[in-house]
């Protein structure tokens, strides 16, 4: 076209295409094959400009490139840094070790993670630093999964001039839906609570929406407050590569043919302050004894013991209940599993230790895991972070086999 010397305002159909695909981004595909969501301009733009608004990104700022580039998070943040003039530090791959040393020589401020990669930062910096402290970091941005009580402090001893803050969202409206911050060091007494004033707590608060984002949850037929988190707005993916866009009828004054739906495929509810609770997948939820379990909610109770440095839930077919409860563990060091060996002087875990923690956090009687099984090495991971619960319950119905096959 240049060579052509073809005329300035012909390019005016590029620069408004806003309604236009700009990107085929595939999903991390944690329950299944990933699938090509096709994004617009419109939707990457606005979603950038979300994120320097609330996690405060400027031209000061020196971002280090710690989520691949094929993922829309990783995508999403390099456009905001893009759009303030920040500085950009590529790394060929994620390494903890190698992440660190790169902030130090290169004075970064701001990245953003997953739980896994934190917590490699973390074991990594207490044995390469001796828990060395970062004043650098000014800005943390997670993402795929919530912060356990144990990481989040531990994250904060290393990086104490961060705000760090989470994010929930999904490839599908082009990266995050909603954003909290989980400690400010510019307030002294910040500490995260969102009580639930009338209910009791379940699931994980991630926040409230940006905002430009618009949520709802279509409430269960059996429940007053818990539902389908649906989700509109210029956010929202075009369609699946090869497909028509997905989209919920809701019946609400609102409503019109234009501004359909778009299921997340979560299940939420919303408190009194507006912020929203993630309880967990519609498609991974466990029906045991004919109630409704879903493994989030459930992994969220037992990370927070401070034996458990992340646990997974899955569901196995039981004769009796449909389906039962198993959760995988891993153990913090030093800690060992007492149902296996016993020594005197140890920090120790058991499954009627696991099981008490589970009744003294509130946990209904029947989302208590009836077996648990110790997950010696690392949980098998997407790209992203996300664990594999597919691979990992076939590694336990394997597991279960071999036990019975031994009796």
């Amino acid at each position: 076209m240049l060579k052509q010397r073809t005329l300035v305002p012909s390019l005016a159909t590029y620069a408004w295409a806003s309604d236009d695909a700009v990107v085929i981004c595939f999903t991390s595909g944690t329950t299944g094959r990933p699938k090509g969501v096709t994004i617009s301009h419109l939707a990457f733009i606005t979603q950038s400009l979300a994120k320097i608004a609330i996690a405060g990104y400027g031209e000061d700022d020196v971002y280090l490139h710690t989520s691949p580039l094929v993922h829309i998070g990783g995508l999403s943040s390099a456009m905001a840094m893009l759009m303030v003039g920040a500085c950009h530090v590529l790394l060929p791959k994620f390494d903890a070790k190698t992440a660190l040393q790169v902030m130090e020589q290169n004075h970064i401020t701001c990245f953003i993670t997953v739980p896994a990669m934190m917590a490699d930062l973390i074991r990594v910096n207490r044995t390469t630093k001796n828990g060395a402290e970062n004043r650098g970091v000014r800005k943390i941005l997670n993402g795929g999964g919530s912060l356990s009580s144990e990481l989040l402090k531990e994250a904060v001893n290393i990086f104490p001039c961060a705000r760090i803050l989470s994010a929930y969202g999904m490839t599908e409206a082009c990266s995050s839906l909603t954003f909290m911050t989980l400690h400010d060091p510019t307030q002294e007494s910040f500490k995260v609570t969102y009580p639930l004033l009338n209910q009791p707590k379940q699931g994980t608060c991630v926040g409230k929406p940006a905002p430009h984002i618009e949520l709802m949850v279509k409430l269960d037929e059996d429940s007053s407050r818990v539902g389908k988190i649906l989700t509109r707005g210029p956010h929202t993916m075009l369609r699946y590569w090869g497909h028509q866009v997905a989209q919920e009828n809701v019946e609400t004054s609102e409503s019109r043919s234009n501004e359909a739906w778009l299921d997340t495929g979560d299940i939420g509810a919303f408190d009194e302050f507006g912020n929203l609770w993630l309880i967990g997948r519609s498609n991974g939820r466990i029906k045991t004894g004919g109630e409704n379990v879903y493994p989030e909610e459930v992994e969220a109770v037992l990370v927070e013991h401070p034996g458990i440095v992340s646990a997974v839930v899955i569901g196995v077919i039981d004769t009796r209940l449909g389906e039962m409860v198993v959760a995988c563990v891993r153990l913090q060091e030093k800690w060992i599993w007492s149902d296996v060996e016993n020594r005197k002087g140890s920090f120790q875990l058991s499954s009627e230790t696991l099981k008490h923690h589970c009744r003294t956090q509130n946990l209904t009687g029947f989302k208590i895991p009836k077996r648990f099984v110790r997950w010696e090495k690392q949980f098998p991971l997407t790209t992203t972070g996300k664990v594999k619960r597919d691979e990992v319950r076939r590694q336990v119905l394997s597991h279960f086999q071999i036990m019975t096959s031994s009796l």
